[in-house]
């Protein structure tokens, strides 16, 4: 029987959601019998919009304009969000030339043709430029658009880093076939490490080759920059057509940033004049002419040129800009409509010097100081002579501590108070212990090597002198000469493979006692949490550099500062020439020998010398040993120097355990001695053979400048399990007398196997000692005997950086490397 109620729904029935209609204001204005439009399906309130949208794209079309008008009457850039300012300013008329470094990446890429095609653009006008070789201007007033194209110099490594540090394109040039060589493939891998602006790439030529092959190597190439260059297209360069999209694309396409130069104002010099000073033709003033890009440029802050080294400024001057896109017409100058190449040069040296207005000069009273070390004071530490209360603390001092020394038997105490401690002796020795620490645990690796050499020079200068003649003997000792190199790097090898197979482990020296040789170590209870004072017994050369009491929170304030304040100089966009003062004659030399002048400001403190910090990773392309304190050459950032630097993991601890290699499968910490430089900025490592060639070996970027960041050397002693009882051993081998085990009693041991233990007390005079372990050993395991040392690196910082040689080519890089991987 039915209930009374009729069907009720259980606990399990769906509840779906109830329609929100009549909620939105048209439908409760429906409801109220308001109007909604000028009719019932709301053509009125569509007007209504339309008309609102209109209103509100005139007036932001009207602040626009005056916007921009109030910034061209004051010569700056548009002060519009930074995207929409930087498409407006590069190329135009307000701002610098849209600056394109053309790169080789193949010997047999044509770069004169496809610079030809690119001058062929209607309406155009072409300048050559006196700066570079090969460079020239291009000028299109109906694009409103101005390109500089400046052509790097083929194998010169160090003019392409250079000219990638401030061009705003590169233009990669390829060969149809191979695409790029192995000294492209090598000058790749150093730009992608420094850091890639906006790039293009063109293939000029091919048109020779048969249609099928001409498509199947257009795919070939296609393929192999997929893994270089994701997404990238590839511009023929062969017709004034495709030549014109080339352009279009260059003045269109998103540019990438570089943080190191975007803060901070950068120049590349359009033309330089040198003025010898009076007291020295060797000194003079450089007069450098071109474009301010990045920043403001003022002419109180320091200048860095790129492998030359840091220089203040004298004044600024404005010449009239030479690549203006509405020239001032010269009477008796004719101007054709179409391109046509103008030589600035004709235009009169005086009618030049008078239009030159100074804009700044340097005040002494707010110029930055080239002061780079701090000049330490020897008397700084010196005391004043004691009061006689300093004196009787003194000689209570003395009667409160006394040593305690073990003598001989029958010693007087006249005798005993001239035995000096073990720990004194060669307390006064130099910090050049650091590398016979180094160089001493190889010492008969060393000679076993050499008197190896020495017998075989012997046994073939003996087998020379009856059978070769003359010429033969020449051509065999210059084969010699590699064959040394080959055993230096075969002893290389070996040291790096010790250093993997035993860690730190070290012979105890036979002849020296050990607390004497590793005097300066010390124990450690723990290596990640027991303390080490930062400051404790610095080198000298800690006393020339500056150190920040806060270094990220003074990164923060400058960069802050540079966002917000307008500085007072040169805007970007403007053609100056800047006035460097005590600027050597090399300089201007490099300059006319064609190779790029580029100049960077420097941010406050930039020039002073501390510890730099770079975290590292080894390139995969290079596999050569590479010991610690070796010399390297640094690209970090806008700087190129020599260093000696020293190499550690990476830890979040307080202590970083020093490495001897640069180890090919982790991240390392590279410090040396170098001027200030605020973060980011790329590092590239380099090696220079003996043919003067450099080899990329790492690449990263800059981790902090910190002094304080302590390095440890761990050096591990080893001893072997004699007798083995319950939980007590004797071990032998570690040490070789009496007195070297009751010197190191209070450092705790450790095994490969996990125990941990202390020694008791030695047993004989032989250096056998009885330990006692927290379980019992194991016969083929092995004691060690931790010890630690701070190190420091070596200061040979060297700004001038030898030319390299030019890359050896081949045919094609990809082929190589197949082969190299199998």
């Amino acid at each position: 029987m039915a209930a009374a109620g009729g069907h009720r729904p259980g606990p399990l029935k769906q509840q779906n959601k109830a329609h929100k209609g009549g909620k939105h204001s048209g439908s409760s204005q429906r409801r109220a019998g308001g109007p909604v439009g000028f009719g019932s399906n709301g053509i009125g309130a569509l007007l209504d919009r339309r008309v609102r949208v209109a209103v509100w794209g005139n007036l932001a079309l009207i602040r626009g304009q005056e916007r921009s008008r109030v910034c061209v009457a004051v010569h700056a850039v548009p002060s519009c969000p930074q995207v929409l300012a930087e498409k407006r300013s590069l190329g135009s008329r307000d701002g610098p030339p849209h600056l394109v470094a053309v790169v080789l990446l193949h010997s047999r890429a044509a770069a004169h043709d496809s610079l030809r095609l690119l001058q062929s653009q209607d309406s155009a006008v072409v300048r050559a430029d006196e700066g570079t070789a090969g460079g020239f201007a291009l000028l299109c007033p109906r694009l409103k658009q101005r390109w500089c194209f400046v052509t790097a110099p083929a194998g010169d490594l160090h003019a392409v880093l250079d000219l990638a540090k401030v061009a705003d394109s590169l233009l990669f040039i390829l060969d149809p076939v191979d695409g790029w060589d192995s000294a492209g493939e090598h000058c790749l891998s150093c730009l992608f490490a420094q850091g890639l602006p906006s790039y293009a790439l063109a293939v000029p030529g091919g048109t020779d080759l048969p249609p099928k092959k001409r498509i199947d190597a257009r795919k070939k190439l296609s393929k192999s920059i997929e893994k270089r260059f994701p997404e990238a297209k590839l511009f023929p360069l062969n017709t004034e057509q495709e030549s014109s999209l080339l352009l279009r694309h260059l003045s269109s396409q998103k540019q990438r940033h570089l943080a190191f130069r975007d803060r901070r104002a950068h120049l590349l010099a359009c033309a330089a004049e040198f003025v010898p000073s009076q007291d020295s033709d060797l000194l003079g003033t450089l007069k450098v002419s071109g474009f301010v890009r990045g920043q403001t440029l003022n002419v109180n802050s320091l200048v860095h040129i790129v492998g030359h080294g840091d220089f203040q400024l004298s004044q600024v001057d404005a010449p009239p800009d030479p690549l203006s896109l509405n020239p001032r017409v010269v009477k008796g100058q004719k101007r054709s409509q179409d391109m046509e190449v103008q030589d600035d040069s004709a235009n009169g040296a005086d009618e030049m010097e008078e239009d030159v207005k100074v804009l700044m000069k340097a005040d002494p009273s707010k110029q930055e100081s080239l002061q780079s070390e701090v000049v330490p004071d020897p008397m700084e530490g010196e005391q004043t002579w004691p009061t006689e209360e300093e004196l009787q603390e003194a000689e209570d001092s003395l009667k409160a501590d006394r040593r305690v020394v073990k003598v001989p038997k029958g010693t007087s105490k006249y005798q005993a108070a001239w035995i000096v401690d073990d720990g004194e002796e060669g307390s006064e020795k130099d910090d050049d212990d650091d590398d016979e620490d180094d160089n001493m645990d190889d010492d008969l690796m060393e000679e076993a090597v050499s008197q190896e050499g020495e017998s075989s020079e012997e046994e073939a200068g003996e087998e020379e002198s009856e059978t070769m003649t003359v010429s033969e003997c020449l051509r065999d000792d210059q084969y010699d000469e590699k064959m040394e190199e080959d055993e230096q790097m075969l002893e290389r090898y070996k040291q790096e493979r010790m250093d993997e197979m035993f860690p730190d482990e070290v012979d105890t020296p036979r002849d020296v006692p050990a607390r004497v040789r590793f005097q300066r170590y010390r124990g450690l209870k723990s290596f990640r949490t027991s303390p080490w004072d930062p400051k404790e017994n610095l080198p000298r050369d800690y006393a020339r550099i500056f150190q920040f009491q806060d270094f990220s929170r003074t990164r923060k304030n400058l960069f802050r500062q540079i966002e917000k304040e307008e500085a007072e100089g040169a805007l970007v966009g403007w053609y100056v020439t800047l006035h460097v003062c005590n600027v050597p004659i090399s300089v201007m030399e490099s300059f006319k020998e064609g190779k790029p002048l580029v100049l960077f400001s420097l941010l406050p403190h930039e020039q002073k010398m501390s510890v730099l910090n770079f975290l590292v990773r080894r390139h995969p392309g290079n596999s050569e040993p590479v010991r610690a304190k070796e010399e390297l050459i640094f690209h970090c950032g806008f700087r190129r120097f020599r260093a000696s630097p020293l190499f550690s993991q990476h830890t979040s601890a307080d202590k970083h355990k020093l490495e001897r290699f640069l180890r090919p499968d982790a991240a390392l910490v590279v410090t040396v001695y170098a001027p200030i430089t605020f973060p980011p900025a790329s590092v590239l490592l380099f090696k220079q053979r003996s043919n003067g060639m450099h080899d990329l070996i790492a690449t990263g970027s800059l981790l902090s400048v910190d002094p304080d960041r302590i390095v440890i050397k761990r050096l591990v002693l080893s001893g072997h399990p004699f007798k083995i009882f319950t939980k007590t051993a004797v071990v032998r081998y570690m040490f070789f007398n009496r007195e070297d085990v009751m010197w190191f009693k209070p450092v705790e041991l450790r095994t490969k196997w996990g125990r941990r233990g202390h020694i008791k007390e030695p047993l004989g005079t032989h250096g056998h000692m009885k330990c006692h372990f927290d379980g019992q050993l194991k016969s083929q395991d092995t004691v060690l005997l931790n010890l630690y040392k701070r190190v420091f690196p070596k200061w040979t910082y060297d700004p001038h950086v030898p030319e390299p040689v030019p890359w050896v080519r081949s045919e094609s890089a990809l082929p190589e490397r197949e082969v190299e991987m199998e």
